[in-house]
């Protein structure tokens, strides 16, 4: 199976030039059940992103997830050294019953702040969260990709888009397995 090939929806905007997310019909509270637990993870990050680069940097970090607020939540804890140095990251996902959607928000030790959410779904057992964004001072589109087809080896990877989504640059990619226990 190979995440590279899965075709990023098209991007759809409002009069305002907001997004326009709608949600697959069998989105549901349980998509990320999958991911519940503890996970190790390879980690293949652009050096550079949006300048052309196509250095990759590869480490190592883990992940825990646990469910919150009855089930239409969860949140991560992403643990990981860059230069010698101790980096966290944190996603906190909600699901809205009404609209079936997924908002994801991403935190991290360098920031201290949520960056603006990523919304989605999921179908076929792949999801795309999208947000507008800004990197560098550049207007951005960001995607999140969960590719749980398989769900002992789930893919995340993330692209960003300075033209709204006709073309994307993939700048992160991590490959999860079951954490073991020695």
């Amino acid at each position: 199976m190979k995440n590279e090939n899965i075709e990023i929806p098209k991007l759809n905007f409002d009069k305002n030039g907001e997004l326009i997310i709608i949600a697959s019909t069998n989105s549901s509270k349980n998509d990320f059940d999958f991911y519940e637990g503890k996970w190790d993870l390879k980690n293949k990050k652009l050096k550079s992103k949006l300048n052309n680069c196509n250095e990759w940097i590869e480490f190592h970090s883990t992940q825990e997830m646990y469910r919150i607020l009855n089930g239409i939540g969860n949140i991560d804890n992403f643990l990981a050294t860059f230069d010698g140095e101790p980096f966290e990251g944190m996603t906190v996902r909600l699901f809205n019953p009404k609209t079936k959607l997924w908002s994801l928000y991403w935190a991290d030790s360098n920031q201290g702040k949520f960056d603006p959410p990523v919304v989605g779904s999921f179908e076929n057992e792949v999801a795309h969260f999208f947000a507008k964004d800004v990197f560098e001072e550049k207007p951005i589109v960001v995607v999140f990709r969960w590719d749980a087809r398989d769900k002992e080896n789930p893919i995340w990877s993330q692209a960003f888009s300075v033209d709204n989504g006709e073309n994307w640059e993939w700048n992160w990619y991590m490959y999860f397995s079951k954490f073991k226990t020695k």
